[in-house]
């Protein structure tokens, strides 16, 4: 990739297919690997996304999922982890495909480049993966246990209602966070990597930290998007609403403060930080040794 810390192109003719698949399957590695993370603090995310839906603190948020046991506790987790790869292989691929295309225009300002690709493999990103979203935040409201007890439940009822109503409830909160997050990390890794390993450091450390920091100021950024689309989507059935209807109910819910939208936001960046700069670096390395 143009934005990897030695900015280096790759040795590669730009036609070349094996280019365009290496990128697809060190994004894939790379998330697939960092899966062990994400399992481990599913139940941290799990605990936000109860503060995301009931505006609860968190200690009584752990509560609750500690008198449902460690069966509920792992309730929706399957999504997730098919998500991490699908997004590092898509994410990671589509970016490098169309960073080569954008470079191959003669575009003046080269800068920018990384940044537009990455919006553009973010806005195909949720084309693919927002019906997983929609199943795991539908698998992790505790309101559906009873009504929707399995996954086979779960597909069957979003089936039943138009893809706006079912699978695809809340795409263009999804669209807008995935194309603006990936055009900001895509935008800043490469950047930030240069700047810290410019102090010294080695090529791996760089990449995780860049991966790291970049993730902290996306997710703190584009957090209340993430209590939209968890809000919008952990219900099935009832009264279709828009996006700003939503919205509004959401900000009077939080009674009109910051604060309080941002609940559990802390750990949502804790979770990014540490699955992010894995992810950096690890594909970061991989694409250094296969260029």
């Amino acid at each position: 990739m143009a934005d990897r810390p030695d900015h280096k192109p790759d040795v590669a003719a730009p036609g070349d297919p094996m280019v365009h698949f290496r990128s697809y399957l060190h994004g894939g590695m790379s998330s697939l690997l960092s899966t062990l993370p994400t399992l481990i603090v599913f139940p941290v995310y799990k605990t936000v996304f109860r503060q995301q839906i009931h505006n609860t603190p968190v200690h009584q948020a752990v509560q609750q999922l500690y008198k449902e046991g460690p069966v509920k506790l792992f309730r929706g987790v399957a999504p997730p982890l098919l998500m991490r790869t699908l997004n590092g292989s898509l994410l990671f691929g589509l970016q490098d495909t169309l960073l080569r295309q954008l470079s191959s225009q003669n575009v003046k300002s080269n800068f920018a480049l990384p940044a537009v690709a990455g919006c553009g493999a973010g806005v195909v990103e949720a084309m693919v993966l927002t019906p997983f979203e929609r199943i795991q935040n539908v698998l992790q409201n505790s309101q559906n246990d009873r009504h929707l007890p399995t996954l086979k439940s779960i597909l069957v009822r979003l089936k039943a209602d138009s893809l706006a109503s079912g699978y695809y409830r809340a795409f263009l909160p999804i669209m807008t966070r995935n194309a603006l997050g990936s055009s900001l990390y895509f935008g800043l890794k490469g950047p930030m990597c240069a700047v810290v390993e410019g102090q010294g450091l080695t090529p791996l450390l760089s990449s995780f930290i860049s991966g790291t920091v970049t993730s902290m100021a996306i997710s703190l950024a584009l957090y209340p998007l993430s209590v939209l689309v968890a809000n919008m989507q952990a219900q099935v059935g009832g009264e279709a609403t828009g996006v700003m209807t939503c919205w509004r109910m959401l900000w009077k819910s939080r009674q009109r403060s910051v604060i309080l939208l941002y609940r559990g936001g802390s750990l949502v960046i804790l979770r990014s930080c540490i699955t992010w700069g894995i992810t950096t670096a690890i594909y970061d390395r991989q694409q250094k040794h296969s260029g």
